[in-house]
């Protein structure tokens, strides 16, 4: 079974070594401590949420701080390819049902879109309190999961700001259901003409809202570079979408 992970601030473990140790104190020790119940003895991982991940044995377990004494230092680099999901905003906590499962399966980072036919709406102080919101659920998720890298929540787009994006991509697909191009093949086919290029990329994998993207988007977003692609015979949830389109991508692209 692995060991739980409990997340550190960015640069605390810098001059984590073995046989050091690490104090780990705030919310994360208080959970560690009061919720999961770790004792002196156990085994446990402390990860900054930027891919630097130690393995310890808990020495002391106080109400706020839990004192951990390293018994290795890994550093998980990032994938090569890496895989943004582009959630639209959705009603009823689907978007944030949708980031939270692809952050278990996998997603490197995040981009909210305001597309035209979301209801949700983030404007003014709610758009920072959402885009919090959003980013303590990929946090939540990536523990969860035992990741040492916390996906990133970037800033919310519209479809103007998506266009550039896109353009910007390696690869940006849109998962949409009138599509004839399979994931898999798409991504096979840009796999196969990458594999002389070098240095990292990115793919987007581009979802929309509840009421599906318009036409006036997918037209926009093909004309930056996007390209639609077909996910199954069925037609999936807003909050599935994405998530399914990750493990596609992780299979095709050799990450799994």
């Amino acid at each position: 079974m692995s060991n739980p992970v409990f997340f550190a601030p960015a640069g605390a473990l810098d001059s984590a070594a073995p046989g050091s140790l690490f104090v780990l104190d705030g919310a994360e020790a208080r959970h560690a401590v009061t919720v999961k119940r770790l004792s002196v003895g156990e085994q446990v991982d402390i990860a900054d949420g930027a891919g630097k991940r130690i393995t310890g044995t808990v020495t002391d377990a106080a109400p706020a701080e839990l004192t951990v004494e390293c018994s290795s230092v890994r550093v998980e680099p990032r994938p090569d390819i890496r895989l943004v999901l582009v959630q639209a905003l959705a009603k009823g906590d689907r978007d944030e049902l949708a980031i939270e499962t692809a952050t278990e399966l996998g997603i490197d980072a995040v981009i909210p879109w305001q597309s035209e036919r979301s209801i949700v709406r983030w404007k003014g102080e709610r758009a920072a309190k959402a885009h919090g919101k959003w980013q303590s659920a990929v946090t939540a998720a990536a523990k969860q999961a035992r990741r040492a890298w916390i996906p990133e929540v970037r800033p919310a787009v519209d479809t103007q700001a998506l266009a550039r994006e896109v353009a910007d991509a390696g690869l940006a697909v849109i998962l949409h259901e009138d599509a004839v191009t399979p994931l898999r093949r798409v991504l096979g086919k840009w796999s196969e003409e990458r594999q002389e290029a070098s240095g990292p990329g990115e793919i987007l994998l581009i979802v929309g809202p509840e009421g599906g993207i318009s036409p006036r988007e997918v037209t926009r977003l093909c004309s930056a570079g996007a390209v639609t692609a077909l996910l199954g015979p069925h037609v999936l949830r807003s909050s599935t979408a994405g998530p399914a389109g990750v493990v596609v991508a992780s299979d095709v692209l050799g990450r799994w």
